[in-house]
């Protein structure tokens, strides 16, 4: 399948708006160079930039899918905001998030889903239940469902705590075939009765080709320091092997969702 890999702009932030104090990790609206406003995750919070590899790979899969994700852009930040800003645990936020981090495009204006008030239809459920699973996200639950309806669309948020293997590498080889057993808690588990179908559409989709051109997005700088690995390359290729194997595997969290969902309903 021909497609054209994805390519994420740079910007420069040039003002500190507001933080969002949601979790531990203190993003914040900002304003950048291109004179748009953006969500920032730092590399300076509490999972460095580990949560910013999730996010970026995550978002990325999702958008590869079809589904709806804020543009997703490199953003320079300069350590001189720090010294400005009242709050120290914002100075010291920024401080230590000097460089390169990630950001989304604000959506202003955007309400958070709520299942109680919106029914998504069920191929929707399904894929975003499907990505879910394959990335390992844990945080799409009814209490955090880090979803939004924006303009009567829904838009999907924050997956920087998916692929929580990578905070300690272990088992590496199992890890990529093992179900996902947290997508009991998933917000749109009730509706996701398509998951076969979901399943068949993605395997065509994320092609080793396509995997590889969305794992090559990440900067080398965040490949570096706190990883088991000799090489950045190696880094990577550990990322490219993990997705490849659970999309090849994929009927074994399809499957022990559907078992999920049976029990639930």
């Amino acid at each position: 399948m021909d497609f054209s890999p994805p390519e994420l702009r740079t910007v420069t932030m040039t003002r500190y708006v507001t933080p969002l104090r949601e979790g531990g990790s203190l993003p914040a609206i900002v304003e950048a160079d291109d004179d748009f406003l953006y969500v920032v995750k730092f590399r300076g919070a509490g999972q460095g930039v580990k949560a910013l590899i999730a996010e970026l790979i995550g978002g990325e899969i999702a958008r590869a899918l079809g589904l709806r994700v804020p543009e997703i852009v490199f953003i320079e930040v300069d350590t001189a905001f720090g010294r400005t800003e009242p709050d120290e645990e914002i100075q010291d936020l920024l401080q230590a998030s000097g460089g390169l981090n990630l950001a989304l495009h604000y959506l202003s204006g955007a309400i958070t889903f709520d299942s109680l008030v919106t029914t998504l239809d069920a191929r929707t459920a399904s894929q975003i239940v499907w990505l879910d699973c394959l990335i390992t996200n844990v945080d799409r639950t009814p209490r955090n469902t880090n979803m939004l309806i924006w303009h009567k669309e829904l838009w999907l948020i924050d997956h920087g705590a998916s692929f929580y293997f990578h905070h300690s590498w272990q088992n590496l080889a199992e890890q990529g075939k093992r179900p996902f057993v947290l997508i009991k808690d998933h917000v749109l588990l009730p509706q996701a009765t398509e998951l076969d179908t979901a399943d068949a559409a993605a395997r065509a989709i994320l092609t080793p080709e396509r995997i590889r051109a969305i794992v090559d997005l990440i900067p080398d700088e965040w490949l570096t320091g706190d990883s088991p690995f000799e090489t950045v390359a190696e880094h990577r290729e550990a990322y490219i092997h993990f997705l490849e194997t659970r999309v090849v595997h994929s009927d074994i969290f399809v499957k022990a969702a559907q078992h999920a969902r049976e029990t639930l309903i």
